[in-house]
């Protein structure tokens, strides 16, 4: 029979405040006053002194003990045993990928196994991990991504192995790796450099439809998110899983082409290779040909092989120069092509228009194999900072006539909000239109061989145009702007909106301010704690929706509330790991599964805690049904006692908040709990609270006022430079 938990593993797996914190559902302050308030809290195991850790048995006991924990939830107790393991979170994740593979493709081993002492079931894993590791990646060979883990490995990985296996009878096998391997990368934003979900999802798109039996490549695979789209786009509806598919991954860091095997393997049943090695000096695929290449290469790298690779057969469109590494990628690429395959890679926005590369964009242009470069808004993937550019590319055949034309499409430009922002790449909800209408324009383009005319979106470009002194191809350089905000009847529609805006601020102005009365500051005072244990409100902390729970459901983020706009991200679920802020510090929130995050309603109140900023917002009918995002806390009174106007007027003084917050040397941060509100009965907390939605309504007026008056400037400057507008 299977080991009982118990002691042993308590001690194997430790776990940090932070960890607490989360199996608790509380903030991290939280755990702080736990250790300073009781003396029977569990002592640290390890860590430092600023960061201790402890041992997970011993801390679950503790929890249900205080009656702060009814049960861990499998999914929390199987993280935090795997971010606590001895050897580290990595190797835990390679073992947990090797026996959800076994259970997946054979679960019956899996149960023979499992059903023994730890010590036997750690001597009889290995071989039985080989034989699903061989027929999925291959013999055992010294270039093999995953090999199968040795006894001594796999009985610290006991405890571990039988969680996991677990959680895959509760969600799947390639349910439960996705959400380890999310929760991992999440956990570690700047070790990992990702392609979300969207973007890998165009990319594979753009690589043309999928056909049965395809070979895909991805060079510079990191964490398999390519690989991922293009076995899904190539068999997609359900109960189809790229069967007929054949996907071969490359990466320099070998932990990284072990986990890309693990998660393809077990997200669908392709064939698949992969290698670790660096793949412009070390190819490990150089006799393999391609149906599609699929690429995000490291950007900028210096140490490509510039010296030793100088006469390297795959630089047939030029040698790139030292500064110019992501040519040699694109070279790559369509050398491992046949010929009329597709390559699509990610590149920075300066490689379209360097100097130093313009010979080699000049020969891709001149045989026909660059198709198009479309821009897209930035924030799609990092560097968050830079309107990134996606090429297409086609190995040229040897008797293929060369393209007359080359799409250019700016992507990020071309779809503007209705308060006169850029599109963010990062706004799931607006890329859903970018990836749409991209693909219609690329289609349109494959299909007639040109593309009229999309002012300041789309258009397609004869080569000999692009091949002048500079060959630069960056779309905003070529593509006409946009009629100013539609031309001079939408300037009139926006000056009209303006008027009314105006006049409504006018309106909403506040009256003059009267004196206050002299016993003002003698009132009664209490604090956000002191009525959250009184029930008269209740404190729920931030945090972003993990997959299996709350995917596509709207987004309250700190920058909307700040905006006073509405909810402008989506959930994201573990197939799309994104890098989050950590949560903010809260005491005693209700104990909650961290899986179910509370959905803002109308009443509730959400602040701010990052930044210094005094904020509050009261949630009201357009921002009701979200996640209240990482950074905030949201606040539910009970609004018999507590009118949330009222709640939320005082709670923006900045006395009150400077008293509520501490600094360290580049950031503040405030304890919601120390807050102040004086104590009023119901009748005179209305009479605030009406003053204080009124001056939520001017101040919303004079928002909109202010981004209707900066796109009226800014359409009124390109209307007169473009011509479109008479002066």
């Amino acid at each position: 029979m299977p080991r009982a938990r118990g002691a042993a593993e308590g001690e194997a797996t430790e776990v940090t405040a932070a960890g607490i914190a989360r199996l608790a559902g509380v903030g991290r302050a939280a755990v702080s006053n736990w250790r300073r308030r009781h003396a029977d809290f569990p002592k640290p195991v390890g860590g430092t002194d600023t960061s201790p850790s402890f041992a997970l048995g011993e801390v679950e006991d503790w929890l249900r003990g205080q009656g702060k924990l009814s049960e861990v939830p499998l999914r929390e107790r199987v993280w935090q045993q795997l971010a606590g393991h001895p050897a580290g979170p990595v190797p835990a994740l390679l073992h947990a990928g090797c026996a959800l593979l076994l259970v997946h493709d054979r679960h019956p081993d899996w149960l023979t196994a499992s059903a023994v002492s730890d010590e036997r079931m750690a001597r009889l894993l290995p071989d039985l991990i080989e034989g699903v590791l061989t027929p999925r990646f291959g013999p055992p060979s010294a270039t093999r991504a995953v090999p199968a883990p040795a006894p001594p490995e796999l009985l610290l990985s006991a405890p571990l192995l039988r969680s996991v296996a677990e959680l895959a009878a509760e969600l799947g096998a390639p349910t439960a790796y996705e959400f380890l391997l999310g929760r991992h990368l999440d956990a570690n934003p700047r070790q990992y450099t990702l392609t979300p979900q969207g973007p890998a999802d165009l990319m594979a798109a753009l690589a043309g439809p999928g056909r049965a039996g395809r070979t895909v490549l991805d060079p510079a695979c990191g964490t398999g998110a390519l690989l991922r789209a293009a076995a899904t786009a190539t068999t997609p509806g359900p109960g189809r899983d790229g069967a007929d598919c054949r996907l071969y991954g490359q990466d320099s860091a070998p932990d990284l082409a072990a986990l890309t095997a693990l998660r393809l393997a077990l997200g669908s049943a392709a064939t698949v290779r992969t290698a670790a090695a660096d793949t412009l000096r070390a190819d490990a695929f150089a006799d393999r040909v391609a149906d599609v290449v699929l690429c995000h290469p490291p950007f900028n790298d210096r140490n490509w092989g510039h010296d030793e690779l100088a006469y390297d057969p795959r630089w047939e469109y030029g040698f790139p120069a030292r500064t110019e590494s992501e040519l040699a990628w694109v070279q790559h690429a369509l050398a491992r092509l046949r010929d009329g395959g597709s390559a699509v890679v990610l590149m920075p926005p300066a490689a379209a228009s360097r100097r130093s590369g313009r010979r080699v964009r000049a020969d891709l242009l001149r045989r026909g194999a660059l198709r198009a470069v479309i821009a897209l808004p930035a924030g799609a993937a990092p560097p968050y900072h830079l309107p990134l550019h996606v090429w297409v590319l086609r190995r040229p055949g040897p008797d293929a006539p060369s393209a007359p034309e080359v799409l250019l499409v700016e992507a990020g430009g071309g779809a503007a909000a209705a308060d006169g922002k850029h599109t963010d790449g990062r706004d799931r909800q607006a890329w859903t239109p970018v990836r749409d209408a991209v693909l219609g324009a690329y289609r349109r383009f494959e299909r007639d061989g040109a593309l009229a005319e999309e002012p300041g979106f789309a258009l397609s470009v004869p080569v000999l145009e692009l091949l002048d002194d500079e060959v630069d191809l960056a779309p905003a350089r070529r593509l006409p702007p946009r009629a100013a905000e539609g031309g001079a009847e939408e300037l009139r529609d926006v000056r009209a909106r303006l008027d009314d805006t105006l006049r409504l601020t006018v309106g909403l102005t506040p009256p003059e301010a009267a004196p206050g009365q002299p016993d003002t500051a003698r009132w009664p005072l209490t604090t956000i704690g002191e009525l959250a244990r009184a029930g008269a409100l209740s404190i729920h902390p931030g945090q972003s929706a993990t997959a299996g729970t709350l995917a596509d459901v709207p987004v309250l983020t700190e920058h909307d509330v700040l905006a006073g706009t509405v909810p402008s991200a989506l959930a994201s679920s573990a197939s799309a790991p994104s890098a989050t802020a950590p949560s903010a510090p809260l005491q005693d929130a209700p104990a909650q599964a961290p899986d179910t995050p509370v959905l803002t309603a109308p009443g509730d109140v959400v602040v701010p805690v990052l930044g210094g900023t005094a904020a509050a917002r009261v949630i009201d009918e357009t921002t009701a049904g979200a996640v209240p995002g990482r950074g905030l806390v949201l606040l539910r009174p009970d609004q018999d006692a507590l009118d949330p106007w009222f709640l939320a007027g005082f709670l923006r003084g900045t006395a009150n908040n400077r008293q509520a917050s501490s600094y360290a040397s580049t950031s503040a941060r405030l304890d919601v709990r120390r807050l102040q509100l004086p104590r009023l009965p119901p009748a005179q907390q209305r009479g605030y609270g009406e003053r204080f939605r009124a001056l939520a309504a001017f101040e919303d007026a004079l928002r909109l006022a202010g981004r209707l008056g900066e796109r009226l400037v800014r359409g009124m400057h390109d209307g007169l430079t473009d011509g479109s507008v008479s002066p």
